[in-house]
């Protein structure tokens, strides 16, 4: 096959070559009879993944983008048939073909291999519905559970939480496929679970834990650390002892400021499983035309020791946390159009496969340092059509 490179947007990193992807895409198992074998299984995906990279979104307008495209295709991949695939095959292909574990796998091992990294530490976990395969008159569509190194734009798992299910009951299932050894687990408040904190603990990691009201007990137990001490005639206790870190930006008309204040549970008050310290975060933000200024406050609890978790590194992860939404979410809802693309059956094999590989679409543009993803795709669709024309 022939070579097609993307180069990085740093000098410091391995270009993408296509080749060494569609090499790894042929080991994937084909189910299909040996007479639906038109299409290499290989040849179907690399060509998927081109559209994409090169700015297309649905299945449909995948299969044109490849369509218009015969000629050099024929060429580079030496086609016995001067034709492409259509729209039904590649659907077929990804809902009855693939195995989804599979395909997962092997991209995320070719990002590990080829740039390295997942050593960052944070791990946040979040949940996200699949808009556009939610039927007409109905509420719920595919709802995939992923894990997410934040710092690399790496989903390492990914599971479906089932319709009769939710978050909760889900996160084991995802806790259980993930190495956790000097990991830190993240995630909202639902998460707050007992069962989930001693999962965690058990597998070598540790978590890092927001509080509301669905742990009320805890939730009160932790805002009394921050209190004033009682003070009486003659008599007052001595505070506890502390750390604080604090993070300012100014940004897009408005000036946020963040303050983490840490403490060591070191008398073991509380009342949950391996919990070291617990924090208190306030965020207030001023809206710098009107002046408007906003606070929120938020406490929550970690099984950190305090020589891993200090004050500066728990600001960062609570804001690291952010980028589950910010960074992966959201790249895929607008600018992969996710949300957009019509899938009619829920839970499918073709929801999954779209989102499997809309994840390595932002991980890659994140590893070849590209901090803007529609960006990347422009730049990426003027390289393709120059080294396939």
């Amino acid at each position: 096959m022939k070579h097609i490179i993307l180069e990085a947007n740093d000098i410091d990193v391995i270009a993408f070559d296509l080749a060494d992807l569609a090499a790894r895409l042929n080991k994937l198992t084909d189910t299909r009879d040996k007479r639906g074998k038109i299409y290499p299984l290989g040849m179907l995906l690399t060509m998927i993944i081109l559209a994409k990279l090169a700015g297309e979104d649905k299945p449909s307008g995948i299969a044109e983008w490849i369509r218009l495209r015969c000629d050099a295709f024929v060429i580079i991949f030496n086609c016995k048939h001067q034709r492409m695939p259509c729209l039904n095959i590649i659907r077929g292909v990804l809902q009855e073909v693939i195995s989804i574990e599979e395909l997962e796998k092997l991209l995320g091992d070719y990002l590990y291999e080829t740039y390295g990294g997942q050593q960052s530490r944070l791990v946040t976990m979040d949940g996200k519905t699949m808009r556009g395969t939610i039927p007409k008159g109905c509420t719920q569509g595919t709802h995939l559970m992923a894990a997410y190194l934040p710092d690399e734009g790496i989903v390492l798992k990914q599971v479906v939480v089932e319709s009769k299910e939710n978050e909760i009951s889900a996160a084991p299932q995802l806790v259980e496929a993930l190495d956790l050894k000097q990991k830190v687990i993240c995630g909202d408040a639902m998460h707050t679970q007992r069962q989930l904190s001693v999962e965690i603990l058990a597998k070598g990691g540790d978590y890092l834990w927001f509080l509301k009201e669905n742990q009320a007990t805890v939730l009160a137990d932790v805002q009394r650390f921050f209190e004033p001490p009682q003070r009486c005639a003659g008599y007052a206790l001595p505070e506890l002892p502390r750390s604080v870190a604090e993070f300012t930006n100014k940004g897009h008309g408005r000036l946020e400021k963040r303050q983490l204040t840490l403490m060591v549970d070191e008398q073991q008050f509380l009342d949950w499983p391996g919990v070291r310290q617990v924090f208190r975060l306030e965020r207030r933000v001023k809206q710098v035309r009107t002046g408007m200024e906003t606070i929120e406050v938020v406490y929550g609890i970690t099984s950190c020791n305090p020589q891993v978790g200090t004050a500066e590194q728990m600001l960062k992860w609570t804001r690291a946390y952010w980028g589950i939404e910010n960074g992966l979410h959201y790249r895929r809802d607008v600018t992969l159009h996710e949300d957009a693309t019509r899938i009619s059956k829920p839970n499918s094999n073709l929801a999954r496969a779209i989102a499997a590989i809309n994840n390595f679409i932002v991980a890659l543009a994140q590893k070849l340092r590209y901090a803007n993803l529609a960006s990347a795709r422009r730049i990426f669709n003027a390289r393709i059509a120059a080294q396939l024309f």
